[in-house]
């Protein structure tokens, strides 16, 4: 129903140039401020977030059906929702689904994440696309009460991305151990009992299906927090590191990864594989630079080609900043291009078995266009060449 024959506007939804709008709240109430992205994905709004690589955003869903198939325990790629909040067009409805153990509004309430509903999302993602990922501030009153000035300066005092290190806010406290692999019929998710290889995982914001899938290829993987030395690294004897996805400007968080993977580069020629961060901590970690975007990719209809081979992959993309390939040093060279925009999406070296990807090999768009770069790890880790 239009927002004009319903009820008092119950959400607001103010950027930093004034713009406003007006909704009708559900889950948590009380305000946010946050970076507005847009997400293109037409499934797995719990999976998106719970990603801890939307730290600090707010995601507009350009999908009108949000929330129809419910929410469950097994979807969540962390604990709790990261994402700031959630802009939405139509009104969650009553889940439809042999999954669904609750509703969305419920869910997001009972976790303190706020969302608006009946917004003009083609109009927003318009803006974005056009004038860049804007501050905004998300408010949810049921009373309908709003200080619209005030939200407009939350929005424009929100710090931003640029110069934040977000991941060690959502990076783990201590070391663990993953042997879940992927979820499979009829049973869910197996243990990994078989592993051939020891990886560890540095959790930059790790999502829980890349664990599984690195489990599911074989690996024993021990994840270890974003600020971990390359003495701890290597204190485990690991066969390969892996890299994880996160939030935040890569640069910022790179003070303290980049050392970490130059000197483990130095005391040892064992794989190393990054998605996402991961990809950009490398990227510095071997010299080149990172930039932000002005709207970056998120959903799950990114197109991307590896050069080597000119396959088109289907591929989940969620990222604010880049890899500026141009600036890539000798010895390391692009893997992978996004078929949108031409930006970076993997590089490589030629002389290690060091690689990497902007996008996510763990998700299933394609739906198994990328699971191959997990294999390709772990034979590299049995001596075959990446």
């Amino acid at each position: 129903m239009p927002l004009s024959q319903g009820p008092k506007p119950t959400a607001c939804l103010a950027l930093a140039d004034g713009t406003v709008f007006y909704g009708r709240g559900f889950g948590a109430t009380g305000v946010t401020e946050a970076e507005l992205c847009f997400n293109t994905a037409m499934t797995g709004y719990q999976e998106i977030m719970t990603d801890p690589s939307y730290a600090g955003q707010i995601v507009t869903f350009t999908f009108p059906h949000i929330g129809n198939t419910g929410v469950n325990v097994e979807d969540d790629e962390t604990a709790d929702p990261v994402a700031a909040g959630m802009v939405v067009k139509w009104d969650p409805t009553e889940p439809s689904n042999w999954r669904s153990a609750g509703e969305l509004g419920d869910w997001l309430a009972s976790r303190g994440r706020i969302a608006i509903g009946g917004i003009d999302t083609r109009r927003l993602t318009r803006a974005i696309r056009a004038r860049g990922a804007p501050h905004a501030a998300l408010a949810h009153n049921p009373d309908g009460n709003f200080d619209v000035e005030a939200l407009v300066a939350r929005a424009r005092n929100f710090a931003g991305l640029v110069g934040l290190d977000l991941a060690k806010d959502v990076t783990c406290a201590q070391s663990y151990r993953w042997d879940e692999m992927r979820w499979a019929w009829p049973d869910g998710f197996p243990k990994q009992e078989n592993a051939r290889f020891k990886v560890v995982a540095v959790d930059y914001g790790a999502k829980r299906n890349i664990l599984r899938c690195l489990a599911s290829a074989g690996c024993d993987v021990t994840v270890l927090p974003a600020s971990a030395t390359a003495e701890e690294v290597l204190a485990h004897e690991p066969d390969g590191l892996f890299l994880s996805n996160g939030p935040g400007d890569p640069a910022a968080t790179g003070e303290y990864a980049v050392p970490m993977i130059q000197e483990v580069m130095n005391r040892s020629n064992m794989p190393i594989f990054g998605i996402c961060l991961g990809h950009q901590m490398l990227a510095l970690a071997l010299g080149a630079k990172t930039v932000k975007m002005n709207h970056g990719h998120h959903g799950a209809n990114h197109p991307v080609k590896e050069l080597a081979t000119g396959k088109v992959e289907i591929t989940s993309m969620n990222h604010g900043f880049a890899v500026d390939s141009q600036t890539l040093p000798e010895g390391v060279v692009e893997s992978h291009v996004s078929l949108f925009d031409g930006s970076n999406c993997g590089i490589r070296m030629t002389d290690r078995p060091v690689f990497s990807v902007q996008h996510h090999p763990e998700a299933s768009p394609g739906p198994q266009d990328s699971f191959y770069l997990f294999e390709r790890f772990v034979e590299s880790m049995g001596g075959v060449p990446a």
